[in-house]
């Protein structure tokens, strides 16, 4: 497509979106209204600023009240409505009080994907309560931490998941009351150790499906989401009840769904992708939540046309190994009208709308981002996160001095917050809350640069920079070349010691079935493509990798392991 094609196509989407904001503000006021906070919100609305915000609870409880029939969630051979899923949090809140839940106390969420995550999710919130969703692929010391760390009483976790949660059991400080999840086809293998509390007990004919009518306190806590912890520990982004960010979210939907859609997910909703992009979205616009126990690529497309999903999400590397799987026929038969991505590979964004049939909108954000969101709705270059828009304030894109970087030139991305430190706070984490906002700015630890036109282009985490050479690496660009090649599904590039001062490049590759591919290749075919200092001296080949629920490589795992016996060594080759 020519320059002025593009560009005039971008210009229509621009005027789309912009009636679709006016329209759908007009009814996110008329909302703020019914619910006696519009005058308060409006206040903070030149800055793009909520400062009365809801639960997740109380915006379920609003649907199940204007659209009780509407469909919310499809989940395998289960159907819910909006008011039957509020009977089931009703429940889920009423058991908990029996069990002596109240405000202020936490819940973990020690499961993968079901509604039942969702019934405590919000159930927890009917009555004050905070919760915490909790990496279901977590073990030993790093499940131990989150668990001890975020003060928990009440742990909810699946039957399969037990062996786990047992393995430390005698290591948790203040849990009193372990609630198994019994109801899933996968807990039929398992037998639930005595003296644990049985989730179907929850939805006995004793409990009470009516609100128990306890609220929360403003001020408290409502969810801690922990960081996947790729790189060290994780940290608890604290969400108070007051700052959700679920009415931006709800104005985010409007501008971007239909009522009818049905938005469909395979990530994990322990983490803010799942959670806040598909479940808070959908209920924003009245929409439907298709939800899938987990990510499967050969079973990806069968579920989203099982569906008749309209929209999806990927994240990480999940374009390139979507892309990877084998083609059908079948491809591009889907009702999906667009998908909201992170981090697509630019030279596959095009490739991935032709072979699917459907259009890439890109983005940026962060569970400690403090709300801030950057979007490219069509409306800017293939491979763009977007340009920020005027309210979301002044940025800057900074070297490691904190000074401003060259058109071009990746750096971090920071935002002015002033005097709003509680922008992103950690639980129990006063110094990581205070080296994330210094002297009134926002440091993402993102890597950004920028072009001509102000566009932003991601380029990778602070955090998984290298040094060799002299030269800075960014182990995200690397992997992206290395996952050009046929032959590699998925990739990990990180750093290990190295004789000298600097850092050694190492890759793991994991292969795509049915490939073979010796690491010299590998070698020969990045030559053209890197420079000589960011072409890895170690190659491993892996049959899997350590991964989060989001499916992210747990890099700090395979640091540990460093270089195997098993392992490629191009200098020594």
């Amino acid at each position: 497509m020519n320059i002025d094609k593009q560009k005039l196509k971008q210009g229509i989407q621009k005027l789309r979106l912009l009636r679709n904001t006016i329209v759908w503000l007009s009814k996110f006021l008329w909302e703020e209204k019914k619910r006696g906070t519009l005058l308060t919100n409006l206040k903070g609305l030149p800055k793009g600023e909520v400062i009365e915000d809801m639960s997740w609870a109380e915006l379920l409880e609003e649907r199940a009240s204007q659209v009780p029939y509407k469909k919310f969630l499809l989940y395998k051979d289960e159907e819910f409505t909006y008011s039957k899923m509020d009977e089931n949090v009703n429940k889920i809140a009423n058991f908990l009080l029996q069990l002596g839940g109240s405000k202020a106390k936490g819940i973990g969420i020690f499961m993968r994907n079901s509604p039942r995550f969702l019934d405590i999710f919000f159930g927890a919130q009917k009555i004050g309560m905070y919760t915490v969703p909790i990496n279901a692929a977590l073990k030993g010391d790093g499940l131990k931490f989150i668990i001890n760390h975020s003060d928990i009483e009440y742990l909810a976790i699946d039957a399969e998941l037990l062996e786990s949660f047992t393995k430390i059991s005698n290591q948790t400080d203040r849990l009193k009351n372990v609630i198994v999840d019994d109801i899933e086809e996968e807990a039929k293998a398992y037998t639930i150790p005595e003296g644990m509390t049985l989730l179907s007990d929850a939805y006995g004919h004793d409990i009470s499906s009516r609100n128990p009518g306890i609220g929360y306190n403003k001020e408290d806590i409502c969810l801690i989401m922990y960081t996947s912890g790729t790189t060290g520990l994780p940290k608890g982004v604290v969400y108070k009840y007051n700052k959700t960010n679920v009415k931006k979210l709800c104005v985010m939907a409007g501008i971007t769904l239909k009522k009818d859609d049905v938005y469909y997910t395979p990530l994990s909703l322990f983490h803010g992708n799942a959670m806040f992009l598909t479940v808070t979205l959908a209920m924003g616009l009245k929409a439907t939540v298709a939800l899938s126990r987990r990510f499967s690529a050969s079973r990806f497309w069968d579920e989203v046309r099982r569906y008749n999903a309209t929209v999806f999400n990927t994240i990480g590397s999940m374009i390139p190994i979507l892309m990877k799987q084998p083609e059908k026929p079948t491809d591009n038969q889907n009702k999906v009208r667009y998908i909201l991505s992170a981090a697509c590979p630019a030279d596959m964004w095009e490739a991935f709308e032709r072979r699917f049939g459907v259009k890439i909108y890109e983005g940026y954000a962060a569970v400690d981002g403090g709300g801030k969101a950057i979007m490219n709705f069509g409306t800017g270059p293939v491979g763009s996160i977007g340009r920020p828009s005027s309210q979301m304030g002044e940025l800057r894109i900074v070297d490691e001095n904190g000074g401003d970087v060259p058109v071009g030139v990746p750096g971090e991305l920071i935002f002015k917050v002033g005097e709003a430190k509680s922008s992103v706070e950690y639980y129990k984490n006063e110094k990581a809350t205070n080296d994330k906002v210094r002297d009134g700015w926002l440091y993402t630890g993102d890597l950004v640069r920028t072009d001509e036109d102000g566009y932003l282009y991601f380029v990778g985490r602070n955090t998984e920079s290298m040094r060799r050479g002299g030269e800075n690496v960014s182990a995200y660009e690397v992997e992206h070349v290395i996952m050009k090649h046929p032959a590699i599904e998925d990739v990990a590039v990180y750093a290990v010691p190295s004789e000298l001062a600097e850092d050694e490049i190492m890759t793991s590759v994991k292969l795509v079935e049915g490939k073979e591919l010796a690491p010299k290749e590998l070698i020969e075919f990045l030559q053209d493509k890197l420079a000589k200092f960011a072409i890895p001296r170690y190659i491993r080949i892996v049959d899997e990798f350590p991964m989060t629920s989001t499916h992210r490589i747990i890099k700090k795992e395979l640091e540990k392991i460093g270089v195997t016996k098993d392992t490629y060594d191009a200098k020594g080759a």
